[in-house]
Protein backbone atom coordinates (compact mmCIF):
# COMPACT_ATOMS: atom_id res chain seq x y z
CA UNK A 1 0.00 0.00 0.00
CA UNK A 2 1.33 3.40 -1.08
CA UNK A 3 1.94 6.26 1.64
CA UNK A 4 -0.89 8.36 0.04
CA UNK A 5 -3.75 5.45 0.16
CA UNK A 6 -2.82 5.06 3.86
CA UNK A 7 -2.94 8.75 4.90
CA UNK A 8 -6.48 8.59 2.81
CA UNK A 9 -7.74 5.58 4.93
CA UNK A 10 -6.60 7.27 7.71
CA UNK A 11 -8.05 10.97 7.00
CA UNK A 12 -11.17 9.22 6.17
CA UNK A 13 -11.18 8.24 9.78
CA UNK A 14 -10.08 11.75 10.87
CA UNK A 15 -6.60 10.65 11.52
CA UNK A 16 -3.28 11.55 10.08
CA UNK A 17 -0.46 9.42 8.83
CA UNK A 18 2.48 9.68 11.53
CA UNK A 19 5.92 8.58 11.06
CA UNK A 20 5.82 6.50 13.70
CA UNK A 21 2.53 4.51 11.93
CA UNK A 22 4.25 4.42 8.35
CA UNK A 23 7.56 2.58 10.32
CA UNK A 24 5.35 -0.09 11.97
CA UNK A 25 3.22 -0.98 8.72
CA UNK A 26 6.36 -1.01 6.92
CA UNK A 27 7.97 -3.37 10.13
CA UNK A 28 5.24 -5.67 9.54
CA UNK A 29 5.88 -6.00 5.96
CA UNK A 30 9.16 -6.61 5.75
CA UNK A 31 9.17 -8.98 8.97
CA UNK A 32 6.42 -11.22 7.52
CA UNK A 33 4.96 -12.82 11.12
CA UNK A 34 6.23 -11.09 14.02
CA UNK A 35 5.22 -9.94 17.43
CA UNK A 36 4.61 -6.40 18.67
CA UNK A 37 8.10 -6.94 20.48
CA UNK A 38 9.82 -7.77 17.76
CA UNK A 39 7.51 -5.07 15.33
CA UNK A 40 9.37 -2.59 18.01
CA UNK A 41 12.87 -3.84 18.16
CA UNK A 42 12.78 -3.11 14.46
CA UNK A 43 11.14 0.25 14.29
CA UNK A 44 13.20 1.29 16.97
CA UNK A 45 16.30 0.82 14.92
CA UNK A 46 14.93 3.40 12.43
CA UNK A 47 12.91 5.83 15.40
CA UNK A 48 14.13 5.21 18.96
CA UNK A 49 11.55 7.68 20.64
CA UNK A 50 8.89 4.82 19.69
CA UNK A 51 7.56 3.34 22.72
CA UNK A 52 5.94 -0.50 22.74
CA UNK A 53 2.39 1.23 23.65
CA UNK A 54 2.21 3.11 19.95
CA UNK A 55 3.14 -0.02 18.51
CA UNK A 56 0.16 -1.97 20.31
CA UNK A 57 -2.13 1.06 19.33
CA UNK A 58 -1.22 1.61 16.23
CA UNK A 59 -1.66 -2.44 15.27
CA UNK A 60 -4.95 -2.61 16.41
CA UNK A 61 -5.76 0.81 14.13
CA UNK A 62 -3.90 -1.16 11.10
CA UNK A 63 -6.01 -3.95 11.83
CA UNK A 64 -9.20 -2.31 11.96
CA UNK A 65 -8.63 -0.64 8.71
CA UNK A 66 -7.67 -4.51 7.69
CA UNK A 67 -4.20 -3.77 6.47
CA UNK A 68 -2.96 -6.20 9.06
CA UNK A 69 -4.15 -9.08 11.26
CA UNK A 70 -3.11 -11.16 14.05
CA UNK A 71 -2.98 -15.32 14.80
CA UNK A 72 -1.83 -16.74 17.97
CA UNK A 73 0.97 -18.96 17.17
CA UNK A 74 1.93 -19.56 20.77
CA UNK A 75 0.50 -18.37 24.96
CA UNK A 76 2.92 -15.03 23.90
CA UNK A 77 1.64 -12.15 22.48
CA UNK A 78 -0.42 -12.72 18.97
CA UNK A 79 1.61 -12.41 15.72
CA UNK A 80 0.81 -9.74 12.61
CA UNK A 81 1.17 -10.18 8.89
CA UNK A 82 -0.10 -8.52 6.49
CA UNK A 83 -3.53 -8.28 5.20
CA UNK A 84 -4.64 -9.68 2.25
CA UNK A 85 -2.26 -12.52 1.82
CA UNK A 86 -3.98 -15.45 1.26
CA UNK A 87 -5.10 -17.73 4.10
CA UNK A 88 -2.62 -20.34 5.03
CA UNK A 89 -2.16 -22.65 7.50
CA UNK A 90 1.15 -22.06 10.37
CA UNK A 91 3.69 -24.64 10.84
CA UNK A 92 5.07 -23.34 13.95
CA UNK A 93 8.62 -25.49 15.45
CA UNK A 94 8.37 -25.88 18.86
CA UNK A 95 12.19 -26.33 19.00
CA UNK A 96 13.47 -23.28 17.06
CA UNK A 97 10.07 -21.08 16.41
CA UNK A 98 10.31 -21.31 12.99
CA UNK A 99 7.35 -20.43 11.17
CA UNK A 100 6.32 -21.89 7.22
CA UNK A 101 3.34 -21.57 5.90
CA UNK A 102 0.98 -24.43 4.17
CA UNK A 103 -2.09 -24.29 1.76
CA UNK A 104 -5.13 -24.52 3.75
CA UNK A 105 -6.50 -27.57 1.25
CA UNK A 106 -3.74 -29.67 3.89
CA UNK A 107 -6.88 -29.02 6.49
CA UNK A 108 -9.80 -29.92 3.93
CA UNK A 109 -10.39 -32.86 5.21
CA UNK A 110 -10.62 -31.85 8.69
CA UNK A 111 -12.50 -28.89 7.68
CA UNK A 112 -15.01 -30.41 5.86
CA UNK A 113 -15.83 -32.92 9.13
CA UNK A 114 -16.39 -30.41 11.42
CA UNK A 115 -19.11 -28.68 9.11
CA UNK A 116 -20.27 -32.21 8.31
CA UNK A 117 -20.46 -33.42 12.19
CA UNK A 118 -20.68 -30.34 14.20
CA UNK A 119 -21.97 -27.28 11.26
CA UNK A 120 -18.96 -25.75 12.49
CA UNK A 121 -16.54 -23.73 9.63
CA UNK A 122 -12.80 -23.32 10.82
CA UNK A 123 -11.31 -19.88 10.28
CA UNK A 124 -8.08 -21.26 8.77
CA UNK A 125 -5.94 -18.18 8.42
CA UNK A 126 -6.00 -18.66 12.40
CA UNK A 127 -5.28 -22.35 12.21
CA UNK A 128 -1.97 -23.08 13.75
CA UNK A 129 -0.13 -26.78 13.78
CA UNK A 130 2.84 -26.91 16.17
CA UNK A 131 5.68 -29.85 15.80
CA UNK A 132 9.32 -30.31 15.15
CA UNK A 133 10.39 -28.94 11.49
CA UNK A 134 12.65 -30.76 9.31
CA UNK A 135 15.84 -28.91 10.13
CA UNK A 136 15.61 -29.74 13.78
CA UNK A 137 14.21 -33.02 13.92
CA UNK A 138 18.06 -34.45 11.96
CA UNK A 139 19.60 -32.91 14.94
CA UNK A 140 20.57 -35.38 17.28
Amino acid sequence: MSSSSLAEMLRERGLRLTPQRQLILEAVHELGHATPEQIHHTVRQRAAGVNITTVYRTLELLEDLRLVSHTHLSHGSPTYHRAGEDQHVHLVCRDCGSIDEVDPAVMLPVTEQLQRDRNFRVDVGHVSLFGVCGDCKEQP
